[in-house]
């Protein structure tokens, strides 16, 4: 019988991290002070550790794993590729479908890969808190595991929507030792004009962002520590593409399309952009962010300067936005509830080297259920959007007659997620198309650059 599980050793976690930067066609676009002039790394050393702001601004191919980050790793790394032989019968596909599993973390999901090097950073620093945000709680949990095993102390502003939802995945950050405030608060400057302004805001990555910028930026022993967007971020999670790469070596196997959901781009990053220098030296792949048409960043949103965070108090980055005071719908797939991307995403897809597409919320939870009972694993609402976008890929496959391979990231589980699971069985989720006007308004918004 053909292989179900493809395992590397634990002699086989990368020993370095890739950095697309290095292959990238064109250099990245340069950040952006308020005044419209490149910055220097040091702009960002109020909120990061040195080591971090090395990263984000680095142009070679291979960043070294320090040690005691690849000990650590070894709890959950290297994840399982796995062959849904299953998935593939469901859907009588001649299509080979492969996935890799990030829900085997002890956060249950890919998170963890950044989650733990910044803490350590951040220690080596001589650090002594983090400040962060979350949106469905899968980076809260991670930073918080993270944390905890770094002895740092963290406090999570979670997006307010995301804090009524999703009460366990509180419960884990709890557990790990972290404060968890519904965002926006009462307690930093921006959350108050927001609670001024809108008293009853579900909140936003963008406000939850803004309060823990400011809560770092005032305290000298307390950095910000982020889990999407940003270039090391994505740097540190291409440990999934790398096993991945490997494991496919085993099997004799290689993926004609590449598929996994994109908020941020940390899980799209960090899957894709090992394959991207495959691409980059001739190699034919596919390489598909997937996002939900209620965010539709990359599909229909602006490619310009903006702001990371709703008040503003983050350099502007290039990057495709809906405009940073974009507060969107509460659907249940949090963690894709984001006004921006990936500056290093949104390049490629500018450039024409990655794609994108948006999949409606209730495909993704069809889609999802589909995967659950043919493969027996519930995927959290965010993964969900890669497995529509691979099955709708298998469904097309069905109708040629090709055998594609195809393979998408299972970013991570479902369990804290049963919820909006439960929504769904009960008819009470609808799709929501992002008004077209509301994008055009957000060009309005933008800052005036150059």
């Amino acid at each position: 019988m053909p292989e179900t599980k493809i395992l590397l050793p634990e002699s086989e976690i990368p020993t370095h991290w890739y950095n697309v930067v290095a292959d990238m066609p064109n250099p990245p676009a340069p950040v952006l002070g308020p005044d419209g002039k490149p910055i220097g790394p040091e702009a960002l050393a109020a909120i990061f550790p040195m080591n971090i702001i090395e990263q984000e601004v680095s142009s070679e191919r291979w960043i070294p794993i320090p040690d005691e980050v690849r000990e650590i790793y070894r709890l959950w790394r290297p994840s399982p590729l796995f062959r849904a032989h299953r998935l593939e019968q469901m859907l009588g596909t001649p299509a080979k479908i492969y996935y890799k599993y990030e829900g085997v973390s002890p956060a249950g999901s890919h998170k963890v890969n950044t989650a733990v090097p910044q803490a350590f950073y951040n220690r080596e620093a001589g650090i002594k808190r983090l400040t962060t945000e979350t949106g469905a709680g899968q980076w809260g949990s991670s930073i918080a595991l993270a944390g905890q095993m770094f002895g740092l102390e963290v406090r999570v502003y979670m997006v307010k929507v995301s804090y009524e939802q999703k009460p366990f995945r509180r419960s884990m950050m709890h557990t790990w030792g972290a404060e968890v405030l519904p965002s926006p608060s009462p307690l930093t400057e921006a959350g108050r004009q927001i609670l001024a302004a809108h008293p009853d805001s579900p909140g936003s990555l963008g406000i939850a962002i803004s309060e823990a910028v400011e809560e770092a930026a005032t305290r000298s022993d307390t950095n910000y520590s982020l889990g999407s967007v940003l270039n090391h971020v994505l740097l540190h999670q291409t440990v999934i593409g790398l096993e991945a790469k490997k494991q496919f070596e085993l099997v004799g196997d290689y993926p004609d399309m590449v598929f996994a959901p994109c908020g941020g781009g940390s899980n799209f990053g960090g899957v894709a952009f090992p394959f991207l220098a495959d691409k980059a030296s001739g190699k034919a792949v596919r390489l598909v962010a997937v996002e939900p048409t209620s965010c539709p960043t990359l599909t229909r949103g602006h490619y310009a300067y903006d702001f990371g965070d709703s008040a503003g108090l983050t350099p502007l980055m290039k990057m495709y936005t809906l405009g940073h005071d974009f507060v969107p719908p509460g659907i249940h797939a949090g963690g894709l509830r984001y006004h921006g991307d990936s500056t290093l995403v949104s390049q490629l897809y500018h450039e024409g080297l990655v794609e994108a597409q948006a999949v409606a919320q209730l495909a993704t939870f069809e889609a999802g259920l589909t995967f659950a009972r043919a493969e027996g694993i519930i995927p959290a609402p965010e993964s969900n959007h890669g497995i529509a976008a691979c099955i709708e890929e298998a469904l097309r496959c069905k109708e040629s007659g090709e055998s594609k391979t195809l393979f998408f990231n299972l970013s991570g589980h479902g369990h804290f997620d049963m919820a909006a699971y439960d929504r769904y069985f009960a008819h009470e989720l609808e799709d929501y198309d992002y008004p077209s006007e509301a994008i055009e308004e957000a060009l309005h918004h933008l800052p005036k650059v150059g």
